[in-house]
């Protein structure tokens, strides 16, 4: 008797760590740089992996360079070949925390958190704080942020020719929904 109460006292504190994860391998990732009077300058990756860990807070996304998708392919090669160098820097990283983060304090109405970690493009890493936007419903965690970064800061040359036709600040939206592993 004692032995299937330690046995079945196991099986909930397991299932309980690994219920602790949600996760999702097809987030979205959108950014801008469009400039008025010009070509738009927009890429949407529908391939983003984001991990949420429920216990601690940490939040980390992985989004594969090449995965960005233009409307016109030509700028979608020379983000990849000129601008991104996707072949040197496949990937862009985001290994942080939501501060104060509370699980048992998540609902269907937007809760607003701040986020701050790590974000590494074009193999440049900067601390990044933002804020983050978590609503919960049927199970799932949604989770939408938005903001901007600087190509300079990260090292992507943008030539003189094409300098005044893209935005200074890059505008980054987030969209994941993440579930329970």
């Amino acid at each position: 008797m004692k032995k299937t109460i330690i046995i079945f006292a196991l099986l909930i504190m397991g299932t309980t760590v690994f219920s602790q994860k949600m996760i999702t391998r097809n987030g979205k990732i959108t950014f801008e740089a469009s400039m008025p009077s010009f070509e738009e300058i927009k890429a949407t990756n529908s391939t983003v992996s984001c991990i949420l860990d429920e216990a601690t807070g940490d939040f980390v996304a992985l989004a594969l360079i090449k995965s960005f998708k233009f409307k016109a392919p030509l700028m979608e090669e020379h983000f990849n070949e000129n601008y991104m160098e996707s072949n040197l820097f496949p990937k862009a990283t985001f290994k942080g925390k939501v501060l104060n983060f509370d699980a048992k304090k998540l609902s269907a109405t937007k809760t607003t958190y701040d986020l701050e970690g790590d974000l590494t493009i074009h193999g440049v890493t900067k601390k990044i704080k933002t804020k983050i936007n978590l609503i919960f419903t049927s199970g799932k965690v949604i989770t939408t942020s938005n903001f901007d970064i600087k190509p300079q800061d990260y090292n992507i040359e943008i030539p003189n020719l094409v300098k005044d036709k893209i935005s200074k600040n890059i505008d980054i939206s987030i969209f994941f929904t993440l579930e329970p592993q």
